[in-house]
């Protein structure tokens, strides 16, 4: 009696699943989507840690001294304007004479800056937050102010009240009591608070850390006054200098309040990044530091020599040096992280292609595992790249997950020479995403170039494939 060996419709169908290119594909698309979700929690968890980063710097700034913006030296004197009213009462004119008190400030023609910063690294756990000290010495050279463009009688001029002011934008920074001259005598300096002289309705900073905002306009909240002890105007003598010790946090920036400015910074650093709305005329930066020269002029700024009342504010051309830390594991490491698809897709794609023109059967499951290994890469880069930093942390990741997935694939792949071969096309994408990363500039070029010979590869290497006969041999 002889068996019926012909296969019935559910275990054809059943064959058909098993070994269907289509069915194969589809599974491997649907594992991608899968493996989608943890990969974008990837990018989150970046994130996380670079706000974490960030907290710990502003919690150490905090408690040493924010980043300082140094605005000044400004002038202002207080004047007396007379009003004439008219008003009717009982069915005549009457007029009125009010008198009114308002500020006038003046600039320096000539400003110069000689600063000295000495940055040192405070550490918070796995954090490092740049600080300084600097050493600030400032010579101004004012002209006598002149009233008269503004009918202002000099008997009007309260010469006995005018101060000069210097906004620093976080006066905690202040290390020493200040040693101001003017002419050839010592004044003494108060905060701005104990004067009477609003300050944040003068001078506007947008680079300052300790700022509030009124209305349109940003305004620096701290400063410091210095009166000036005149009586008349022959007192005058328009000759300031100030040497300040002040501390601060990653950056220092400096408003060009002299008609003619120079600012000269040094300072022990290696790696300084020039910020603002000018850069230094002249630098050098090598490993023992940095010196940096601005020379500005007032065409090079958007405000005047003088104003009245609250008619202008001094933001819009501040500049400075910030001390950058080479620490950009988190920028690179979202970087890289974005090309996660792109990694599993062809390591994906490379097994797939062994898998059929070996007649090897790769199991959805062990497609998974190596996508969950792929994805695993990349918490240990960001873990790994905040203790030794984004290159090495890059080699050992990289390294540790293409030799877990080569081993791995050795347990399924029939032949040495499909392991190595698996190997090496894992090592070519790893080198590939590392140049595009490490290539800013070019990233976009390189990658293009590189997704095209890719692309060009698996045209040639699948180009004998039988894609709608599956049981017909493959020709080599």
């Amino acid at each position: 009696m002889e068996t019926n060996t012909t296969p019935n419709l559910i275990e054809r169908f059943n064959q058909w699943l098993t070994e269907s290119i289509i069915i194969k594909l589809l599974s491997i698309g649907f594992l991608l989507l899968i493996l989608m979700i943890p990969a974008s929690w990837i990018e989150d968890l970046i994130n996380e840690r670079q706000t974490r980063a960030d907290e710990v710097v502003s919690e150490v700034s905090d408690k040493w001294s924010g980043s300082q913006t140094i605005s000044g030296p400004v002038l202002v004197i207080p004047f007396t304007k007379t009003e004439i009213i008219k008003r009717w009462e009982a069915g005549r004119q009457i007029e009125e004479a009010i008198e009114t008190v308002h500020k006038a400030f003046f600039l320096p023609d000539d400003f110069k800056v000689k600063g000295n910063v000495k940055p040192q690294l405070l550490h918070r756990g796995i954090f490092d937050v740049a600080v300084y000290t600097s050493d600030i010495a400032m010579d101004a050279v004012f002209v006598t102010p002149d009233f008269s463009a503004w009918n202002i009688p000099d008997e009007q001029v309260h010469w006995q009240e005018a101060v000069i002011v210097n906004s620093i934008s976080d006066l905690r920074g202040i290390d020493a009591n200040p040693i101001i001259e003017f002419g050839d005598k010592k004044i003494t300096a108060e905060p701005s608070s104990t004067i009477g002289i609003n300050i944040n309705q003068q001078v506007a900073i947008s680079a300052a850390s300790n700022i509030a905002e009124d209305g349109k306009s940003i305004f620096v909240t701290s400063g410091i006054v210095m009166p000036l002890g005149l009586k008349t105007r022959n007192d005058f003598t328009g000759q300031f200098k100030l040497q300040l010790s002040l501390k601060g946090s990653e950056s220092l920036y400096f408003v060009p309040v002299g008609k003619s400015t120079q600012v000269d910074l040094s300072g022990i650093w290696s790696s300084p990044s020039f910020e603002g709305k000018l850069l230094p005329d002249d630098r050098t930066i090598d490993e023992k530091g940095f010196t940096a020269t601005w020379n500005v002029l007032s065409f090079n700024r958007p405000f005047s020599q003088k104003w009245l009342d609250n008619d202008q504010s001094l933001g819009g051309s501040e500049f400075g040096v910030r001390l950058l830390i080479p620490a950009d594991q988190y920028q690179k490491s979202t970087r890289t992280a974005k090309y996660h698809a792109l990694i599993i897709i062809l390591a994906f794609t490379a097994l797939f292609l062994v898998e059929i023109t070996s007649k090897i059967k790769i199991h959805p499951f062990q497609y998974i595992l190596i996508g969950v290994a792929l994805i695993i890469y990349y918490t240990m880069l960001l873990s790994l790249s905040e203790h030794v930093g984004y290159n090495v942390a890059y080699a050992i990741a990289s390294v540790a997950t293409t030799v877990l997935v080569s081993f791995y694939a050795s347990t399924f792949l029939r032949s040495r020479q499909f392991v190595w071969l698996f190997t090496g096309l894992m090592s070519c994408f790893y080198i590939f995403i590392f140049v595009i990363i490490q290539a800013q500039d070019y990233s976009l070029l390189i990658g293009s170039i590189g997704l095209f010979l890719v692309i060009s590869l698996l045209m040639y290497f699948s180009r004998n494939i039988k894609w709608y006969n599956e049981t017909e041999s493959i020709s080599r």
